[in-house]
C-alpha cells in the first residue's frame, strides 16, 4: 500500500508548486522580479528552494524572514490593516468578509 510519508512528500510538493505558480504569475502582473516570503509556510526550506529557483529563472531574488518573525499571521495582518487606516482605508464591518480563494491579479493593492 501507500506510505503516509509518500502521500504527504506529493500533498506538499503539489501546494507549493501551486504557491510558486500564483507567485509567478503576480510578479509577472506586478512586473515585479523580487519575492519575500514570510509566515509559518515561509519557514519551510522546501518551498523555500522552490521559490528561489523560480526567481532564478526570472532574474530576481528570493528574500526570506529569519523564522522567528514567521510564526505569527496575526501580526502580520494586524500591521496590514493599521497601513490601510493610515491610507485612508476602512471598511464598515457589515461590509467585511474573508474570501481565501482571490486571485492575486484581482486583489486591490495599496
Amino acid at each position: 500500500g501507500e506510505r503516509p510519508e509518500d502521500l504527504c512528500f506529493s500533498l506538499q510538493e503539489t501546494l507549493f508548486a501551486m504557491l510558486v505558480e500564483t507567485t509567478e504569475r503576480a510578479m509577472a502582473h506586478t512586473n515585479t522580479k523580487d519575492v519575500l516570503i514570510v509566515g509559518g509556510v515561509g519557514c519551510n526550506k522546501r518551498l523555500q528552494e522552490m521559490m528561489h529557483l523560480m526567481c532564478q529563472e526570472r532574474g530576481g531574488k528570493l528574500s526570506c524572514m529569519d523564522h522567528r518573525y514567521c510564526i505569527d499571521n496575526g501580526a502580520m495582518i494586524g500591521q496590514a490593516g493599521i497601513l490601510a487606516f493610515q491610507y485612508g482605508e476602512t471598511t464598515p464591518l457589515e461590509d467585511s468578509w474573508c474570501t481565501q480563494r482571490f486571485r492575486t491579479d484581482a486583489v486591490k493593492t495599496i
